[in-house]
């Protein structure tokens, strides 16, 4: 399996987990903040940060993930996820990203989504890239705005979480709706 290349932004790496971010992960998406505006559960179960990071390679070695671990440059500190499932009999991919919350609030997310969609065009060779979030998370809509997606609807009480009906916010964008450029190189 050829591996996944490493993304270049400005300010970040994007690069595939290994198994020893498992204890930065974590901590990182143990954070009630987190848990809060994401699916990730709260308390974050021990040993569940390696068990995902093991089943993001077996979906990079099937073809139906790209997962990348989110780290300063030139540091490599992890500060978050981003991945891509992949359908690819309909050449598309669900968005999910997550960023730890000391680092909120100053552009990565947004940095770190906008590379994935690039890749996912240019090199997955994706039609369509989507994701969702809770309604009540606007900051995590404001992302994928700015990445170029757009707001489709509104699932009304689509998801459970802590026992609370959520509705969620479906944003997508098309190939041929984005000019974004990516640097990728070797890992």
């Amino acid at each position: 399996m050829e591996k996944q290349p490493v993304l270049v932004t400005d300010r970040l790496l994007l690069r595939s987990f290994d198994l020893a971010d498992a204890p930065e992960v974590q901590r990182l998406a143990g954070d009630y903040a987190v848990a809060a505006t994401t699916l990730l559960p709260y308390p974050y179960p021990a040993g569940l940060a390696g068990i995902w990071i093991a089943s993001l390679r077996e979906g990079i070695d099937r073809g139906d993930v790209a997962a990348f671990a989110v780290t300063l440059a030139p540091s490599g500190r992890l500060i978050g996820g981003v991945r891509l499932q992949i359908d690819g009999d309909n050449a598309r991919g669900e968005l999910g990203f997550w960023v730890g919350s000391p680092f909120w609030g100053r552009g990565y997310a947004t940095e770190a989504v906008r590379a994935v969609i690039g890749y996912g065009f240019s090199v997955l060779n994706l039609h369509r890239i989507y994701g969702m979030h809770f309604s009540r998370n606007p900051a995590s809509g404001r992302v994928m705005e700015k990445c170029g997606m757009v707001h489709e609807g509104r699932f009304r009480e689509h998801v459970r979480k802590w026992g609370v009906f959520e509705d969620v916010d479906l944003r997508g964008i098309l190939r041929e709706y984005t000019t974004e450029t990516l640097r990728v190189t070797s890992p």
